[in-house]
């Protein structure tokens, strides 16, 4: 009995984690809203509306994560501090390192898709994002 219930935990972690190879990972660049927000006690809090939107920019694994704020014009404000991140592959998983003035920290790659994003930190508190769509009023 013991061992069907290591082997049930077993897939129950590999099931949680979608397939990311290095091609995914540029898929990270761009605009991304959070959606929904899961604490480690599986509490969830979903996010309507955003005031701010994380950019990311990536050149091979290194780049930088932005918050910024969009506008009714299409454009964006922002207030110019710039996280530096890299891409860290470790025994297949996918880890974002940021790095700031004030301190380090990383995020695992849970999944990335064309419009969802999944990130995970190191309390086990898990962030789904989805792309900006901009506001279109025409």
């Amino acid at each position: 009995m013991k061992k069907v219930s290591i082997l049930i935990v077993f897939f129950a972690l590999i099931s949680c984690h979608s397939s990311i190879n290095k091609e995914d990972i540029k898929k990270i660049n761009g605009y991304w809203e959070i959606q929904k927000v899961t604490l480690a006690t599986g509490e969830k809090k979903d996010f309507k509306v955003n005031e701010t939107i994380d950019y990311f920019e990536l050149n091979g694994n290194e780049g930088f994560r932005q918050k910024v704020m969009p506008q009714f014009d299409g454009k964006f404000k922002t207030n110019d501090i710039k996280e530096q991140i890299k891409i860290v592959e470790n025994s297949n998983t996918f880890s974002i390192e940021y790095k700031t003035n004030y301190g380090k920290w990383k995020e695992e790659i849970i999944s990335i898709q064309d419009s969802i994003l999944v990130l995970k930190n190191e309390d086990n508190v898990s962030y789904t994002y989805k792309k900006f769509k901009p506001f279109n009023f025409k």
